[in-house]
């Protein structure tokens, strides 16, 4: 099958990777002319394991072929995938305009009774909005919603092995063109609804997500407080099947390219319904409330006063597993520092990120070289390799901060230093 991938960001990279997977042929459309160059000379401009070997297969085989127009990468397609970012501000108004520009680019292109499939995460009635635009309706294309469910990090297994494919549409033919079709070789169950729905749920599911990683922190902080081992207590809790383990571990706060834009865009979405989503409310302020409680851990190491102070920071991806920065946790760590007067020495072995008061260091040492404190702000398994009693050598102070409850803390006191994690009581 013939399809067009429009927009060769994370998800329209793996979206179009996985279908030259699934044996189709796809035609991807993006205007960035570097990145375009970088892809047609075989270099992924993004980090995401597994992604390098799908773009590779799919120039190897002619399968995959890059257009700088858009209306080119969709001539012939029997479908067309529009994965364009769609941001909401601080009132949670999200931003479709990339999307809607797309649209219209490629509406007078579409073959007619081709299906225009909507990746993004996009508000509620978006494609019964698109469905009713003159240049879509009147070459009778359908227009579905499918949501992308992809983990940065494990983007690449999660195409290939999904929990569930959700396909809203009001035309059953159009919905078994994806269902049955497009995605004949993967697995998960076709969950087939309306589009209003489907839309609805890539939010919920984003916004139950950042409940769980409120709530856990929450309780973590508690256990703080009494003196409680949060990861103890949250093994416990995670054993009941009816909650399970996922989402269950202390930290920052959650962060990355969807869940704090998409709990903003549910939040403003009910507010303008006159719906007052206070658990929704209650879970961002949570979220914020960590970033001020962990900088107070770092400030508590040197005194109180971060001014003039040095930090170490191991991390700047907002996970383990990618190079994003996107309204990482750790990012916003580092804005918080330098912004009380600290130097910030960081070091991520994919991210890069430039930021005043913040210079980048080339390996975790160099990171933690003069530190007054070093913060642990990203879960990179290779920070548990790195030898404590040579981070205790070369920092000048002894307090690590581990926001991700990394580290060995047994290992880190018995070289002398002190341990600070989230949720693992007083020290």
């Amino acid at each position: 099958m013939r399809i067009g991938v429009i927009g060769a960001g994370y998800v329209g990279l793996v979206q179009a990777g996985g279908l030259v997977r699934l044996g189709h042929e796809v035609r991807l459309g993006e205007w960035d002319e570097a990145r375009l160059d970088a892809l047609r000379a075989g270099r992924v401009p993004i980090y995401e394991p597994g992604l390098a070997a799908l773009i590779s297969e799919g120039r190897a085989t002619g399968r995959l072929s890059f257009h700088a127009s858009n209306r080119e990468a969709v001539n012939g397609a029997s479908v067309v995938f529009i994965a364009l970012p769609t941001p909401s501000d601080d009132r949670g108004t999200v931003d479709t305009s990339a999307l809607d520009r797309a649209i219209a680019d490629v509406a007078p292109s579409l073959s007619a009774g081709s299906v225009l499939v909507i990746k993004s995460t996009v508000p509620v009635g978006t494609v019964r909005r698109i469905s009713q635009m003159p240049a879509v309706a009147e070459r009778d294309v359908g227009v579905v919603s499918n949501p992308e469910f992809l983990r940065e990090g494990s983007a690449v297994e999660d195409f290939l092995n999904p929990d569930r494919i959700v396909i809203g549409s009001t035309d059953p033919h159009t919905a078994e063109v994806l269902a049955s079709g497009v995605y004949r070789d993967l697995p998960g169950e076709r969950v087939l609804v309306d589009p209003a729905s489907a839309e609805m749920i890539k939010y919920a599911a984003n916004a139950y997500l950042a409940t769980r990683v409120s709530f856990v922190n929450s309780i973590a902080n508690l256990c703080e407080e009494v003196g409680a081992d949060a990861a103890a207590v949250l093994r416990g809790v995670g054993r009941d099947h009816r909650i399970g383990s996922y989402y269950l571990a202390p930290g920052p706060g959650y962060g990355g390219s969807c869940l704090p834009k998409d709990t903003r865009a549910l939040s403003g979405m009910a507010e303008r319904h006159g719906y007052d989503f206070r658990l929704l409310r209650a879970v961002m302020e949570v979220n914020e409330e960590q970033r001020r409680r962990i900088v107070g851990k770092v400030a508590d190491a040197v005194g109180g006063n971060l001014s003039g102070a040095t930090v170490g920071l191991w991390g700047l991806a907002f996970k383990a597993g990618t190079d994003d920065v996107r309204e990482s946790p750790a990012a916003d760590l580092a804005l918080r520092l330098t912004a009380a007067g600290a130097a910030v020495r960081a070091y991520d072995p994919r991210a890069s990120l430039s930021m005043p008061g913040m210079e980048l260091s080339p390996d975790p040492l160099a990171a933690a070289d003069g530190a007054d404190v070093l913060l642990v702000a990203t879960e990179w398994p290779q920070f548990r390799q790195v030898d404590p009693v040579a981070v205790k050598a070369v920092m000048r102070g002894s307090v690590v901060v581990d926001a991700r409850n990394l580290l060995d803390a047994a290992a880190v006191r018995a070289a002398g230093l002190t341990y600070r994690g989230v949720g693992t009581g007083r020290p």
